[in-house]
């Protein structure tokens, strides 16, 4: 694949794009950048300040910017359901969900309001849920895609389906790759279903490399000293957050996509690089895990589709 850049990204007037996460990191620099090639972006996050605060970054990069942001807590399915019933409300019709959203923390283990281990709760429920009740209006567009954001730590990870919720053993970075390995998982099942129901929308996955957002110093902060050097050595292996967007990026936009599949950086162990088509892992590729996590997630969540 030759390199690509977000200058690339085809135009998208009269698209409705959703990105969760928005206000920070990967998410505002792909809002961003979705809407500086004209979509309506709906940046949905939990601190909606925060949220107005990147609507004007946009709009001191791009002065034409169609940005609104709407309240969405991932890590509670009430405010799922409320978000999503207000935004079909408000766009009927939804051309791209980004569902970028993602948290990492490296302290003693939390859990969501409904009860969630919080990184499964946030990362792969929440977005399950969130999808499930969007479907309809993805549904009503022009070409729609959903694109779940996995990462690297994924091909490490294991789902233990007796142990969803990490009850027994808590460790906090098995917790986020075994979420974003659930992620992985929905991502591909999702694309199997919807192939198989005949529907519009395409499930593709990307995921970052070691990209530098707000997330990493975030999740060494419970490490104090040595947490603080551990993330400024991480600066030094990192990308920066435009660089790391561009996977989602090509993954929403790119014409010549194709369902289930998986976009990442070209370097040496994915970590960093131009974008490129890259595999999951076994398990995550596996059809049983994924209807195996599918039926959990319906169960879990409560929300029941295709």
């Amino acid at each position: 694949m030759a390199a690509w850049s977000a200058r690339q990204i085809p135009d998208q007037h009269g698209r409705v794009a959703v990105v969760t996460g928005a206000n920070s990191g990967l998410g505002l620099v792909t809002a961003t950048e979705l809407a500086r090639h004209g979509a309506q972006v709906v940046l949905a996050v939990r601190d909606t300040a925060a949220g107005a605060r990147a609507v004007a970054l946009i709009r001191d990069a791009v002065p034409s910017a169609s940005a609104v942001v709407r309240e969405l807590d991932l890590a509670s399915l009430s405010s799922v359901r409320a978000f999503a019933k207000a935004l079909t409300a408000e766009f009927p019709a939804i051309d791209l969900l980004i569902n970028n959203a993602g948290l990492v923390l490296l302290g003693p283990a939390h859990t969501t309001s409904d009860g969630f281990e919080l990184h499964l709760g946030t990362n792969m429920l929440g977005h399950f849920a969130l999808t499930g009740l969007l479907l309809d209006a993805l549904g009503r567009a022009d070409a729609p895609r959903v694109v779940g954001l996995s990462s690297i730590t994924h091909k490490n990870a294991h789902l233990d389906f007796d142990d969803l919720m990490s009850r027994r053993t808590y460790d906090a970075s098995r917790a986020y790759g075994s979420s974003k390995l659930a992620t992985t998982v929905f991502g591909l099942e999702l694309d199997r279903r919807l192939r198989a129901a005949g529907s519009p929308v395409t499930s593709v996955l990307a995921h970052p490399g070691l990209s530098r957002s707000n997330l990493t110093p975030r999740a060494w902060e419970h490490r104090g000293r040595m947490g603080r050097v551990a993330a400024r050595a991480g600066l030094l292996v990192t990308q920066p957050a435009e660089r790391g967007a561009e996977p989602q990026l090509f993954a929403a936009t790119d014409p010549g996509v194709r369902g289930g599949q998986f976009f990442g950086p070209s370097g040496r162990w994915e970590v960093r690089g131009h974008v490129t088509e890259v595999r999951p892992s076994a398990e995550a590729a596996a059809p049983a895990t994924g209807q195996r996590l599918w039926s959990a997630a319906e169960t879990l969540t409560g929300v029941t589709y295709l």
